[in-house]
């Protein structure tokens, strides 16, 4: 068992009206420690024990975590741990891209357990959400083969694809994806899989997925810089992501970027150079080809000349980037992920150091300013199907006052 200054969770509150917070704080615990006994819950989120104990027998009884073999430390009397039961929900992630639209299924604790890839037709939405809709529908079968129960514990389903999202943009700017975004793509997905759809931008969904498995597990201040096919950030602010008033918060690679009178280089949005489209355009590659990430990781290790120029073309821009979100944020590190090779990522992360003086140079740091995360092209699908499980299961400000208005009532 966990000693007590090892224990990771939030606090809840004994306040009357907050079981539906103090669920989640519960279930946020159990996720970041693996397991606990209700002894270290209660110390751990400030709860009563009798508020511990009815909360577990509850989250028992809906399946969601369950006991394991007593543990007897020292002379007292043995203790019962507890852990969540991964099969006790389930949720599905779709990214929508350029070219092509991936899935992913997982359980409650984060477990990738199906997942389908497809190559988007040309045409746009009204010919590509038929596409999308036969791929959900397999990796629901698929995971169903393996999970029969999940088709009764669908949390939601997370979509993500490229923002920003509400803007004026050209229906053909291969950036914007306007055409998807003006589709009624949320209604039609939530008919045709009857499922809860909630949409996110992929820098978020990113995010999302170092939140609950990767490098910002149980950080509760970190930046995820993803750069795929564009460039973006996700905010992961008091351990929840932070959207913005409409969902685009975060959108670093609108920044224009920093113009260089001596090599001629104009300003213009930051991902028009710092993204996995712009290496593609230099190495004459199609962003389509399903070979793209293999291409690039054997130009990144030949080593190849235009690789390096776009490494040190990139990495000035976000040597910056990162000093000016360190600056407005103060965040626990920051994080590079996203849809790129591993081998261009390291050499990524390599060029930016030595990073820039910032305020996050203090002496109480315990983790690095900058690390790297997940390269993974599944990366935003992951995030995407995490979404549902956080939304429904972190703790949030939000529960409080649901719960609050909903008393009141």
């Amino acid at each position: 068992m966990n000693e007590m200054r090892s224990i990771r969770a939030k606090s809840g509150t004994n306040q009357e009206g907050t079981s539906a917070h103090n669920r989640r704080v519960m279930i946020d615990a159990l996720r970041l420690n693996g397991q606990l006994s209700r002894a270290d819950l209660a110390r751990a989120t400030a709860l009563t024990k009798q508020t511990v104990s009815n909360i577990i027998e509850e989250l028992e009884s809906d399946g969601l975590v369950t006991s394991l073999a007593a543990v007897r430390r020292g002379r007292g009397q043995p203790s019962t741990p507890y852990r969540l039961v991964p099969e006790g929900a389930f949720a599905i992630g779709l990214q929508i891209d350029r070219h092509v639209t991936r899935t992913i299924a997982v359980d409650l604790v984060g477990t990738v357990l199906a997942r389908g890839e497809a190559n988007l037709p040309a045409g746009g939405p009204e010919t590509g959400v038929k596409t999308i809709l036969d791929l959900i529908a397999r990796t629901r079968r698929d995971l169903a083969a393996i999970a029969p129960e999940s088709e009764d514990r669908f949390v939601g389903l997370g979509v993500a694809m490229p923002g920003p999202f509400g803007i004026d943009a050209d229906a053909d700017d291969p950036w914007m994806m306007a055409a998807w975004q003006n589709f009624p793509l949320l209604e039609t997905l939530s008919v045709g899989t009857g499922l809860d759809v909630r949409l996110q931008n992929d820098a978020a969904a990113a995010a999302t997925a170092e939140k609950m498995v990767g490098a910002a597990h149980g950080v509760d201040q970190a930046i995820c810089i993803y750069l795929g096919y564009g460039l973006g950030a996700g905010l992961i602010l008091n351990g929840e992501l932070y959207r913005g008033a409409n969902g685009n918060a975060g959108e670093i690679g609108m920044i224009l970027s920093q113009p260089r009178a001596a090599s001629g280089i104009e300003r213009a949005p930051l991902e028009h150079r710092a993204s996995i489209a712009s290496l593609s355009k230099i190495l004459g590659l199609d962003p389509a080809d399903p070979d793209l990430y293999r291409r690039i990781d054997e130009s990144a290790g030949a080593p190849d000349a235009r690789v390096t120029a776009w490494v040190g073309d990139v990495s000035f821009e976000l040597r910056a980037a990162v000093q000016a979100l360190e600056s407005i944020f103060d965040p626990q590190t920051i994080i590079l992920c996203g849809g790129m090779p591993p081998g261009l990522a390291r050499l990524l992360i390599e060029a930016i150091h030595p990073l820039l003086p910032s305020i996050a140079e203090h002496r109480a740091r315990n983790m690095p300013r900058l690390q790297l995360g997940f390269t993974d092209p599944w990366a935003v699908a992951i995030g995407a199907a995490a979404e549902p499980i956080s939304r429904t299961f972190d703790p949030r400000f939000s529960a409080i006052l649901k719960t609050r208005t909903a008393g009141a009532v």
